[in-house]
């Protein structure tokens, strides 16, 4: 029962009208209240369209009638976190949150406010990796409190997202140097629980032992799992006290795709190296490798994007435009085609469309079912590498430089 409560105030609550996290309210790019528009250009069907300074890979969050989304100074020394009137696109809070003296060298593809802010009903948890999170009140823009002391190596910046489960703040600190699952009292930002990842990775260099992964929390048997895919394997816990349930190998590194679930089977990639998607079942204990993993699919695997699933398909599409749709239960091929464009963002999924966001400003639009009948290809002056927001009929689409409303 307690399980089930904690599941609810994760997703449940929020549905429909908010797009509280990274990938929404169920953590699998489903839009919610409503379809998005099926075209749209500069000059149709765009409600607001305002300046986000600076630079920042992070997706929108919804929440009554505020959107925010961080964003860093270009070497990473100022942080910060913005929030726009969700009616009219005005900026209402433009929050320096953390400055930096010497941040890291990140990779050219990546950003310093990368990780996706996590919302609720008058706060905002934000999130910038080894620099700092902290909680901030949504009607005045103070900070209630910071942590500043929870640090890793990221050697390519960080990405990895936090998320809430009831009263915690859960993150992902997985880097060259130390790899480590984190839970904090949402209240106070005090340490609850902290796990280790159990594997070795002494003997391998440190650029494979890091991770950019999202974690998600499902229901197994009316039990919470955090599901967390790291280098070399991925790993379940109790998201409650932080035991370790089980893990499945897969020898790779790098993992940005957040997993999705459903049919009773985690689907989760390998991440770089290996460049595989498994569905594994998440029933077992201890090293389940041998045993729990269904199938594994190895052409075109996304290594930026995360998958959707819709029904019993599994879409995934891959950085440089092949998008394959998956049988969810078996791993048959049912389709591939490929897309014009480089991907970085996520697909929105909707019951009856897919909506992929390319990096130069194109976005195309399939039909779900049959074998993904192009509907519209909608072209912007600005690429998207945040995975956009889609709620109420809405898309909540940052560029390069801009975030939009379109309606």
């Amino acid at each position: 029962m307690r399980a089930l409560f904690c599941l609810l105030a994760l997703t449940g609550a929020t549905r429909g009208g908010n797009w509280p996290q990274f990938r929404g309210p169920g953590a699998d790019g489903r839009a919610v209240g409503g379809e998005p528009p099926l075209q749209w250009s500069e000059q149709e069907h765009i409600r607001w369209k305002t300046p986000i300074h600076d630079h920042g890979h992070s997706s929108p969050v919804v929440w009554g009638d505020q959107v925010w989304v961080t964003t860093a100074t270009k070497d990473g020394q100022r942080l910060f976190a913005v929030a726009c009137d969700r009616a009219t696109g005005r900026i209402v809070h433009d929050i320096p949150v953390f400055a930096v003296a010497q941040p890291e060298k990140i990779n050219a593809q990546n950003t310093y406010a990368t990780p996706t802010p996590v919302i609720e009903a008058g706060r905002l948890y934000v999130h910038f990796g080894t620099y700092g999170t902290a909680c901030l009140d949504t009607k005045t823009g103070r900070k209630l409190w910071e942590r500043v002391d929870l640090h890793c190596q990221h050697l390519q910046g960080p990405a990895s997202s936090p998320i809430l489960f009831g009263d915690l703040l859960i993150l992902d600190f997985s880097g060259g140097d130390v790899q480590f699952v984190i839970a904090l009292a949402k209240a106070t930002g005090r340490t609850v629980w902290q796990q280790r990842r159990s594997l070795d990775l002494t003997q391998i260099v440190p650029l494979m032992r890091k991770d950019h992964c999202t974690p998600i929390v499902i229901e197994v048997a009316g039990r919470p799992q955090l599901i967390s895919p790291s280098a070399r394997a991925a790993y379940a816990y109790d998201p409650a006290t932080g035991e370790e349930l089980w893990q499945v190998r897969h020898g790779g590194d790098s993992v940005i795709f957040r997993p999705v679930f459903g049919h009773g089977l985690v689907f989760l990639s390998t991440g770089f190296t290996q460049f595989e998607v498994w569905a594994v079942r998440p029933d077992g204990r201890g090293d389940v490798t041998a045993s729990h993993v269904v199938w594994k699919h190895t052409k075109d695997v996304p290594r930026r994007t995360s998958p959707a699933l819709v029904g019993d398909r599994l879409y995934l599409l891959e950085d440089t435009g092949p998008l394959t749709c998956l049988q969810a239960v078996s791993g048959e091929l049912l389709w591939r085609k490929r897309l014009a464009g480089q991907f970085a963002a996520s697909p929105v999924a909707t019951a009856d469309r897919l909506y992929c966001f390319d990096q130069k400003g194109r976005t195309t639009v399939l039909a779900l079912g049959g074998g993904g009948e192009v509907l519209s290809e909608n072209i912007l002056a600005e690429g998207c590498c945040a995975s956009p927001a889609a709620v109420d009929g809405t898309l909540f689409l940052r560029g390069s430089a801009h975030l939009y409303r379109i309606d």
